[in-house]
């Protein structure tokens, strides 16, 4: 047994495969090339399209790489592309893609939200209603005639789960969780739990996010949870009354025990420790003091070189200046190192928010390295040397904090 809370030999959580697509580039070494190596810098927004909220756009993707029938592609919304095109990559990665026997075998769980509405549906019916004679009679009508059954079927929140299995025949149970940047948190949450128990040996874990969507975008934006203008850093646009940028993001992770990625000859990016999730309702102090739990929780499994942390901030105001203000007391107390926030930099995915966060931990693990600072307000410092520890924070932009300890394989 090991001394360290949520680790036991073979059933260590282990992640073998990575899909990542975003703004910034498809795949790992894109990702490492624009946060890493070059000055970091988010990719250009779409600012006229959705103004006057900023949106960063996915890059153009070749479908047909992971998802080769146009049959596919036409029934999926574009969410679920993205989706299922990291889905691809990851199991590519891991060395499982076409081994139909442990597909068979593979468990998976994503956290997804409800499907695209038809924007030009809405906008026809709100239109009709403020200038009709009868507006019941005519809401009646475009409803029962416009929203056909089979468009809320193509918008269930299961069937990226449901696609994935068709196009890469993962085939073992399936679970998908709703619930915003919480369900992220728990997908990755249950399916480490799952391993560490010996409930299942390979999952499927991960999540995608459209930006590109104006129906989405009004929810948020009622909100008052959108920033406008240019994209900066969370930390400034926290310090500046505060507001989140969305950016499409697809995200999988193979998460796999030690002893089956061993058995079958499969090195790993890194190991998953703890995942802690939790939940406030956001009344001063609440979040920090759940995150501040989540941190003593973690405390027995830090070692002595200094942990970095990305941070989940998303960059609206009372949550990032709260979760700030903690990271800045954890820094001075020397229990956490470097800090970077990648929202600053790729968005807000909701649901794909915290298995990014995950997948980038894992990346510079296994590349020895981290993240350049991209902050000019001072909390975000160089590294004096790479963390062998990262621990990936999420902070939702309405509701859940979470943390999960990434650990370099020794």
């Amino acid at each position: 047994m090991s001394d360290k809370p949520g680790m036991d030999d073979g059933h260590e959580v282990w992640i073998t495969g990575i899909g990542l697509i975003s703004s910034l580039g498809e795949g790992l070494d894109a990702h490492w090339q624009a946060l890493a190596i070059d000055p970091p810098k988010p990719a250009a927004a779409e600012t006229e399209r959705f103004a006057p909220f900023p949106v960063l756009p996915m890059v153009p993707l070749e479908l047909d790489k992971q998802i080769p029938r146009k049959a596919d592609q036409r029934q999926m919304e574009p969410w679920q592309r993205l989706g299922t095109y990291a889905a691809g990559l990851a199991l590519a990665d891991a060395g499982l893609a076409g081994d139909l026997e442990r597909l068979a075998h593979m468990d998976m769980i994503v956290a997804a939200g409800g499907g695209e509405r038809d924007v030009d549906v809405d906008g026809q019916i709100l239109a009709g209603l403020s200038g009709g004679a009868q507006p019941e009679a005519f809401l009646n009508e475009r409803l029962a005639n416009d929203l056909r059954p089979t468009l809320f079927l193509a918008q269930l929140s299961n069937l990226l789960a449901g696609n994935i299995s068709i196009v890469h025949k993962v085939t073992g149970s399936s679970r998908t969780f709703m619930g915003e940047e919480l369900a992220g948190i728990s997908a990755v949450e249950i399916a480490a739990r799952r391993i560490r128990a010996g409930q299942g040996e390979q999952f499927l874990v991960g999540a995608a996010y459209n930006a590109e969507r104006k129906d989405m975008l009004l929810s948020l934006a009622l909100g008052n949870t959108l920033w406008q203008g240019a994209v900066n850093s969370v930390w400034e646009r926290a310090n500046a009354g505060g507001g989140m940028v969305t950016g499409s993001i697809g995200v999988f992770l193979v998460l796999e025990s030690r002893a089956s990625a061993e058995a079958r000859g499969k090195t790993a990016y890194a190991k998953l420790g703890p995942v802690l999730s939790g939940r406030s309702r956001r009344e001063p102090g609440q979040a920090a003091a759940v995150a501040r739990g989540q941190v003593e929780t973690l405390k027995p499994a830090l070692g002595d070189k200094p942990v970095g942390v990305l941070s989940g901030a998303t960059g609206i105001g009372p949550a990032t200046l709260e979760e700030r203000a903690l990271l800045e007391e954890l820094v001075a107390a020397g229990t956490v190192g470097p800090v970077r926030a990648p929202q600053s930099l790729i968005g807000n995915g909701l649901e794909a928010a915290f298995p990014a966060q995950v997948a980038l931990a894992a990346l510079a693990l296994s590349r020895k390295g981290f993240y350049r600072p991209a902050d000019p307000t001072g909390l975000e410092l160089e590294a004096a040397e790479a963390p062998t520890q990262i621990i990936a924070t999420s902070w939702g932009f309405w509701r859940g904090e979470g943390m999960a300890l990434v650990e370099a394989i020794d």
